[in-house]
């Protein structure tokens, strides 16, 4: 396979290896619904829980359609009907990947239940598989869409020497305005339902998680699904989808006319997609190791990655790339891409160390707890703003490299090769609300303890993959965002007015400004989500007391509970909640952009990257760590199931859910959001 060759057809390659990975989440969907459901009373359970998880989605995304009509007119008459056909693209992608992948989840569940009472291997199996079609899904409809859209405007749009940048970015937006609902919507709703449920079922009535016998088990079940499932796959989804485009964007802007740069990001995505498909082979648990197993894969698909990206960056760029202005060799470039798996491993072993039971940070939060409650609220605090530090400079060492390597290319390259690897990344996370449902129906259907002893611990382990997963989409959003952030000021550059680099001066006050707003949106929107959770936990508790007082015989398991009221209520003040934090990242770029200027904007920008990325890893690596707190004192430590300390960990848990599942993870596309629309709408501010 010559260069030519590849130029010639790198966007068909990019789009067939997209297909690549649909077609084999469709072969693992088919092998997972062969397997056996288990009997009647786990099928009823499950059958709840993917009713109700239906009918939010159904409830949700009719919201958003409506929403999303109304931005696609405006795109239409402002930017005419390409950048608004990329936008309803990016949107239907992104909620597609959530979709599908959580109607596989919803179906693992049982199945993986069902497989626990054959031991530990097989459960874990069915398990993985289930997120692993979620994973895959979501890497090849971003490949996909991507490869598909550039092809059309390249040959439809914009010729052969140029390309008409604005459908690539209303494709990002597309996708980002999905995941700030998504992850709004679904994340309100799993963690309200997780609050109210435990708040009346744990602290009150002292009965145990996932109890049949409290009315908002289902919802509880239900939200695993809606949040951390579809949820993190519409987040990633628009994650890959705008870093690929800024990567395009700098590329073009840089080097103007070099085919080779612009598809040089998407044939990393290429190669990843196929070690993503080789790397779930070895993920094959070996004694009781689950997160060794899990690792192993993820190990496997970055090293053959990485020899991937040595052979395409040679075979590509034989002399490096040049330009009137610059030049990057091309091992230069291969390093670039290195920084980038650097950083996901990091990210991966700095958050299993704050969140896991066998490190300290954890450890120290259980023995707090034996002082009360506010002891442990204090630990995990600590725990929070401390996981914060490790991160921060991880990332801002492979920024300072990968500039000083590449210039913003190398940085755009660096982010793209971090999410290649999202097929792997995603069926990792996916993994922990397949495994927290398939623990629900076993306590929920009275399976012997032998059973409970599989699945017990998969959730554990499912909670830190979710933690981890959560750290890489914030790093890669971070990096991803100001990858976007470099494209916007590249691309005011180009469109003159009048502004040069000199005029971005913390000296301007209009800098100034911007970045006090920019810096103050993550907190008010953070405030906003948690409020929400808040609000609609409120309703819970109340459904939860009410059936508890009014329906006689549900404690002594005579009666059984209304599951679906409390799923209704749930999924109304969720939808209802999401509607006004969501819209902020849209509309403060267009405010400030307007009323204080391009400059301003940029500033909002940097203030919004840098404490979003403090606020959002603060609070989901804190909420993973009070939320294992609990489960380390729950097999037995400091007294076990019932102590002063456990109550104290549940109290911990329920303030570290809104943070690790609802406000932290949103905090992601947020930050996107405001870059997106400000690049979107940089044209229209000179």
């Amino acid at each position: 396979m010559d260069l030519s060759f590849i130029i010639n057809n790198a966007l068909q390659i990019c789009f067939g290896a997209g297909i690549l990975s649909i077609l084999y989440g469709l072969y693992l969907s088919f092998v997972i619904l062969r397997k056996p459901r288990g009997d009647e009373k786990m099928n009823a359970i499950a059958d709840a829980i993917s009713q109700g998880a239906n009918a939010f989605m159904r409830k949700q995304y009719l919201i958003v359609s409506i929403i999303g009509v109304f931005i696609f007119a405006i795109l239409y008459f402002i930017f005419g009907s390409y950048t608004a056909i990329g936008f309803a693209i990016g949107a239907i992608c992104s909620a597609m990947a959530g979709i599908f992948g959580m109607s596989i989840a919803v179906r693992s569940n049982i199945r993986t239940a069902e497989a626990a009472k054959s031991g530990l291997a097989k459960a874990f199996d069915m398990a993985f598989k289930g997120g692993a079609v979620t994973g895959l899904m979501v890497s090849g409809l971003a490949l996909i869409s991507v490869s598909g859209l550039y092809y059309f405007i390249t040959n439809f749009i914009s010729g052969s020497e140029s390309i008409n940048l604005q459908p690539l970015i209303a494709l990002g937006f597309g996708g980002s305005l999905i995941s700030v609902f998504a992850r709004l919507g679904g994340g309100i709703y799993t963690k309200s339902a997780d609050v109210g449920t435990d708040m009346v079922g744990k602290i009150e009535k002292g009965i145990p998680e996932d109890d049949p016998r409290n009315p908002g088990v289902i919802a509880d079940l239900v939200g695993d699904n809606v949040g951390d499932d579809a949820g993190m796959a519409a987040d990633l989804f628009e994650t890959y989808v705008i870093t690929a485009v800024a990567a395009i964007i700098l590329g073009e802007l840089a080097f103007p006319g070099n085919k080779a740069v612009l598809f040089y990001p998407l044939l990393i995505g290429a190669i990843s997609i196929v070690t993503s498909i080789v790397g779930t082979w070895f993920v094959k648990i070996r004694g009781k190791s689950i997160m060794g197993a899990l690792y192993q894969g993820l190990t496997v698909s970055a090293l053959l990655a990485l020899v991937g990206f040595y052979f395409l960056t040679t075979l590509l760029f034989p002399q490096g790339i040049q330009s009137s202005l610059n030049g990057i060799s091309s091992i230069n470039l291969f390093y670039s891409s290195i920084i980038g798996l650097v950083i996901t491993i990091g990210m991966v072993v700095i958050t299993e160390f704050f969140t896991s039971k066998k490190f300290s940070p954890v450890r120290r939060i259980a023995e707090a707890s034996v002082t009360g409650h506010g002891t442990n609220i204090i630990a995990g605090l600590a725990v929070s703003m401390k996981s914060t530090l490790p991160p921060i400079l991880l990332i801002s060492a492979g920024i300072l490299l990968a500039f000083n390597l590449g210039g913003l290319y190398g940085i755009a390259i660096a982010a793209m090769s971090m999410l290649s690897l999202t097929g792997i990344i995603v069926a990792i996370d996916a993994f922990g609300p397949i495994t927290d449902n398939a623990g629900g129906i076993v306590e929920m259907t009275g399976l012997p303890e032998k059973v409970r002893n599989v699945t017990d611990p998969l959730d554990a382990v499912g909670n830190t993959t979710k933690a981890v997963t959560k750290a890489y989409a914030i790093g890669s959003a971070g990096l991803a965002a100001l990858v976007l952030f470099a494209s916007y000021t590249e691309e005011l550059l180009r469109l003159g007015g009048g502004i040069t680099l000199e005029s971005f001066t913390l000296s301007d006050p209009r800098i100034i400004v911007g970045l006090f707003i920019g810096g103050a949106l993550p907190y008010f929107f953070g405030a906003l989500a948690m409020e929400a959770v808040g609000k609609t936990s409120s309703a819970v508790v109340d459904e939860v007391r009410r059936q508890f007082r009014e329906i006689k015989g549900i404690m002594q398991g005579k009666a059984k509970p209304e599951y679906a009221k409390a799923v209704d209520i749930v999924t109304t003040a969720a939808i209802k909640q999401m509607i006004v934090p969501a819209l902020i990242p849209v509309l403060a770029p267009i405010i400030v952009g307007f009323l204080l200027g391009p400059i301003a904007l940029g500033g909002l920008l940097i203030g919004s990257i840098i404490t979003g990325l403090f606020v959002a890893i603060s609070m989901t690596t804190g909420g993973a760590a009070w939320d294992n707190t609990k489960k380390y004192i729950e097999e037995g430590k400091f007294g076990g199931k019932g102590s002063f300390a456990h109550q104290a960990s549940v109290t911990g848990d329920t303030v570290g859910d809104p943070y690790k599942d609802t406000a932290g993870p949103a905090i992601n596309p947020m930050i996107k959001v405001l870059n997106i629309v400000a690049l979107l709408i940089a044209s229209l501010l000179i």
